[in-house]
């Protein structure tokens, strides 16, 4: 049945992998092999020689002696732990694991599209001012890397493009500039615990601190934006000054207001966290409650029972906001984290770690191959899959390795980041354009950022 879990897993994956190839979105055989994977479980129960019990990081090696159903005591205790038990506890306390993941994004999702229903995006374009090319390609790569440390790398390469298109009018042009912002954003997420999915999963998991993430990612993520920044500047398509003319838009006068209160409470989050100990999502919840209140206040919705009755109330800032986040992604990342979950469960994951210690390969290059790795696969599974293979204390040097390879690997090929792929769909960005011109960009920044984390 191992063989069976595994072949689901393999074949779903390179259907993700071919999504726009077999043009079948990448949601659908996530949730399929998940479902898959963990019947597969149910169904071999019986045969596995070994479990992993995830909670306690401790492999069992004599699951196969366990009983497969429940037995009662004298005293109506259970005499000992069944091989059905430790499906279900073990299937709990994964989904709650990554419940936690999805609620935490749901919440930032929320609050961003809040902040963009009252325009408040449309602040950072009034600090493009200039024309000239070069100057536009910083501070646009400048706020990528800032911006995707708050609200998410997939956020900030949205925002960014969207007032590119207000800007540039050359469709060419823009390509190279939302090539460059996939580089940027992707470095910026990758040293903010809430910048990344991979980043949040390694935060909330207690692999990584978030002061610690921060103190050690900061300058490599920096390189790796810088560099490849540096060396596009000269590039001819840089140079010269853009054709954009100036159009007036009607800016809503509580924009900066809202995009302030959002990016705060974005950020308070870790600050809650650090004092209540509580998880994340608890944090983000509350931020999601106090920008949703500030919002329903500044749109002076006074709801009645009657209102409510009627679903009057479905036209807040709130609900709409609600209507809009990216549930396609909540739910691939669903699928995704529990089918490696299945595995992990298995003791597969654990057991590959090992060997891959035991064999003397220098766990440093094994990281920079998973960072090139996730430019082909998504960075989740990868991050999931390492972080069942070892067993190290929290802020180990290796999970912030892993947090660096796996966020900014990705910017080496289109399709390997959620920044890339939605870069694809906005731009029509084409795999061979990216391979062409920017991945060679990627790849230098990535390894000048691994190398400096390397020296220091």
């Amino acid at each position: 049945m191992e063989i069976f879990i595994v072949s689901v897993f393999v074949l779903g994956y390179l259907a993700i992998t071919l999504e726009h190839s077999l043009k079948i979105d990448k949601l659908i055989p996530a949730l399929i092999m998940m479902a898959l994977a963990w019947a597969g479980i149910a169904f071999g129960l019986d045969n596995f020689t070994t479990w992993f019990d995830s909670h306690n990081a401790t492999l069992i090696n004599d699951f196969s002696s366990l009983p497969l159903a429940n037995e009662i005591g004298e005293h109506g205790a259970h005499a000992v732990k069944s091989k059905s038990m430790w499906m279900e506890e073990t299937l709990l306390h994964h989904f709650g694991k990554t419940c936690e993941i999805l609620i935490f994004l749901v919440g930032a999702m929320t609050i961003v599209e809040i902040v963009d229903h009252f325009n408040g995006f449309q602040t950072f374009k009034r600090i493009i001012k200039t024309r000239k090319k070069s100057y536009i390609l910083w501070i646009v790569c400048i706020l990528g890397f800032i911006l995707s440390a708050i609200i998410d790398n997939l956020t900030a390469t949205i925002v960014l493009i969207t007032i590119l298109r207000k800007i540039v009018k050359d469709n060419n042009l823009r390509m190279w500039y939302a090539g460059m912002i996939i580089i940027a954003a992707n470095a910026g997420g990758a040293w903010s615990p809430i910048g990344d999915v991979t980043t949040t999963m390694l935060w909330m998991a207690h692999k990584v601190s978030a002061q610690q993430l921060i103190v050690n990612l900061l300058l490599p993520s920096l390189i790796c934006m810088i560099i490849p920044t540096l060396i596009a500047s000269f590039l001819p398509i840089f140079k010269g000054e853009i054709d954009a003319e100036e159009t007036e838009e009607k800016l809503s006068k509580n924009g900066t207001l809202m995009l302030t209160i959002g990016l705060g409470m974005i950020v308070f989050v870790p600050i809650f966290k650090t004092v209540t100990h509580l998880p994340p999502y608890i944090g983000m919840m509350l931020s999601l409650g106090v920008v949703s209140l500030v919002a329903e206040f500044i749109s002076a919705r006074a709801f009645s029972i009657s209102q409510v009755e009627n679903h009057e109330h479905v036209h807040g800032p709130t609900f709409k906001a609600l209507g809009k986040i990216e549930m396609p992604s909540i739910l691939f990342f669903l699928g995704i984290l529990m089918t490696v979950a299945a595995l992990e469960s298995l003791g597969l994951i654990f057991i590959f770690g090992q060997d891959v210690i035991n064999s003397g390969l220098d766990l440093n290059i094994f990281v920079t191959l998973l960072g090139a790795g996730s430019a082909l696969i998504d960075n989740v599974p990868l991050v999931a899959a390492s972080m069942g293979m070892f067993q190290l204390p929290m802020d180990s040097t290796l999970w912030h390795f892993i947090a660096y390879a796996a966020g900014t690997g990705g910017s080496m090929l289109i399709i390997g980041s959620a920044a890339g792929v939605v870069a694809m769909g906005m731009e029509k960005i084409s795999f061979f354009w990216y391979l062409k011109n920017i991945a060679l960009l990627a790849i230098i920044g990535y390894v000048a950022g691994a190398g400096v984390f390397l020296l220091f």
